[in-house]
């Protein structure tokens, strides 16, 4: 139960740093509710795993998965282009993350 938990609050990472950087400065009062939300139950998942994962692995997946996250959404959403080296270290990010899994 505890990955699971882990595996949902890394995937409210990129929301709430999208939202983040659609607040304008804090400008935005809705971004501002989005970011708040996510990163509540972005790091409350976080913090709830880690009382039965390893804190290193925890976070390190966490990142992770979120970073993996934020990028895939800023290539979609055409904030970024996608490049073969890109995409090369997207996949040593999620091949670290499993091999974390598989290796806890």
């Amino acid at each position: 139960m505890a990955w699971i938990v882990l595996v949902i609050s890394a995937l409210f990472e990129p929301v709430w740093a999208a939202a983040l950087a659609a607040a304008d400065g804090l400008r935005n009062p809705r971004a501002l509710v989005v970011f708040a939300v996510g990163l509540c139950i972005s790091m409350g998942g976080l913090a709830w795993a880690m009382r039965s994962l390893p804190m290193g692995t925890a976070y390190a997946v966490w990142v992770g998965i979120g970073a993996a996250g934020a990028v895939g959404y800023s290539v979609l959403s055409g904030q970024e282009p996608l490049s073969a080296l890109k995409l090369l270290f997207l996949a040593m990010i999620i091949g670290g993350v499993i091999g974390l899994k598989v290796s806890s």
